[in-house]
Order: structure tokens, then C-alpha cells, then sequence
């Protein structure tokens, strides 16, 4: 959404997401490294999610998988895993459902909702992922997921009991304007920012500030004079030794 400009996650393909893993790949030199398995790329079949799993490995050079969903997608991540490659799980408000949803909206909010969030939580632990996002979700389901889960839960709009936490980074810098969840706390704005320089950028072209002379590059005087003598231009005004810093017009 916020690199592609797309309204929600759904118009994503594996070429996309392939492009975006393979560019992080070549910048990471530490980081664990997961790529998000986009819409219809693991709920069409086992096999379609085996093969697109190992394709952001392979291709991607991705250092594991993440895939939405609960009980509804064990099958899949237990082949992913039985192919050596590990998943992360994600409950809670799953963008890839959000027309299901309804929208953007806080999810497990009742004690019905919230116990079969839980026991999805459980299920894709025993299932083998190694850790799991939740997203948009009371603080205190995710304390209690958090408190029974073994392996690491990270939240985002989760509340500060979850193992580690997740904010967009465009969120983060500032840099997306057309919303701002409410969980995201911005520690820039970088998008006023930089319309700050574009429109100083585009007043300094108009009223010729910019490029300076200091922007620019020049040839020697005397390379200068055989090249208008060759080509015969008499209005070039030159640079001399009496007259520094005159301009060719």
C-alpha cells in the first residue's frame, strides 16, 4: 500500500513481492529477512503455497515466510515447514480479509472472538511455526497469547506485553498521508518535509536559483577558445584573465 499505492495488500502478486525481497535482500547484510506471502499465493492449494514459499527463498532470498490465517491454514504451513522452511504465523485483524472484516477493525474485541483467536494461536504453534504477528488486537488478548505462547509474539497494534513490535515504516517516518492508524506512533514527518523541498526545489528552477554556478562544471579557457574558434561561434563571450568569471550566452 504504501510503496504501490494500491488501497489495501490484495493487488499484490509474487512478482511484486519478489521485487521487494529481492531489493531488501541485496541491502541486508544482518537482518532476518521474511517475506510476506501475498493474497492467493498459499490459499489456492498446499502445493501452490509449497512452491511460492520456496520461490522467496530461492528467488527472493528470503530467510523465512510469513502467511495469514489459523486453523484454516495448517495444512499449508506444515508442508512449508516439512520443506525446511520456516513460517511466521499472523492472527488478529489479517490484511489480506479485510473486506471479510468489514474493513480496518480491531479484532477478538469479545470473549468468543478473543478464545478462538487464542486457540488459533496455539494451533500454529503445535503446527511449527517459530513465531507469530498480531495485529489490531485488545492488549489484553495479546498478554494472554503472549504469556501462554512459547516462541516469540510480535505485535503491532498489540499492545506492549508482545515480544517484540512492528510499525510500518512509512508510518514510522511520516511518509504515508493518506492515513494513520491509530496504534502507530509517528516519530517524523517526513512527508511535510519533503514537500517543503520539492516546492523550494521546483521556486529555485523558476526563478533560475538553482543550478548555481557552484552546481555546474566547467572547461579551461583555453580548451574553451579552440572549440569556439573550430566552430566558429563569435557570441560566446569568454573567460579571461581581466575578465574572471564571465559566461559563455
Amino acid at each position: 500500500m504504501v510503496v504501490l499505492g494500491y488501497e489495501n495488500t490484495l493487488p499484490v502478486t509474487m512478482q511484486d513481492m519478489l521485487h521487494h525481497c529481492r531489493a531488501v535482500a541485496r541491502g541486508a547484510s544482518r537482518a532476518h529477512l521474511v517475506g510476506d506471502m501475498p493474497f492467493m499465493s498459499y490459499q489456492t492449494s498446499v502445493s501452490d503455497a509449497l512452491r511460492n514459499a520456496g520461490t522467496l527463498l530461492q528467488k527472493g532470498g528470503m530467510d523465512a515466510i510469513k502467511l495469514e490465517g489459523g486453523r484454516d491454514r495448517v495444512g499449508a504451513i506444515k508442508a512449508i515447514i516439512s520443506a525446511g522452511i520456516p513460517v511466521m504465523g499472523h492472527l488478529g485483524l489479517t490484511p489480506q480479509s479485510v473486506h471479510q472484516f468489514g474493513g480496518w477493525r480491531v479484532q477478538a474485541k469479545s470473549a468468543e472472538a478473543a478464545r478462538t483467536l487464542i486457540e488459533d494461536a496455539l494451533i500454529l504453534e503445535d503446527a511449527g511455526c517459530y513465531a507469530i504477528v498480531l495485529e489490531s488486537i485488545p492488549v489484553e488478548v495479546a498478554q494472554l497469547i503472549s504469556k501462554r505462547l512459547s516462541i516469540p509474539v510480535i505485535g503491532i497494534g498489540a499492545g506492549m506485553d508482545c515480544d517484540g513490535q512492528i510499525l510500518v515504516t512509512h508510518d514510522l517516518l511520516g511518509l504515508f498521508d493518506r492515513f494513520t492508524p491509530s496504534f502507530v506512533k509517528k516519530y517524523a514527518d517526513l512527508y511535510g518535509e519533503m514537500g517543503k523541498a520539492f516546492r523550494q526545489y521546483i521556486d529555485d528552477v523558476k526563478e533560475r536559483r538553482f543550478p548555481a554556478v557552484e552546481h555546474g562544471f566547467s572547461m579551461d579557457s583555453q580548451s574553451l577558445r579552440t572549440l569556439v574558434k573550430e566552430i566558429d561561434l563569435p557570441e560566446i563571450e569568454l573567460e579571461s584573465d581581466d575578465n574572471p568569471g564571465a559566461r559563455y550566452h
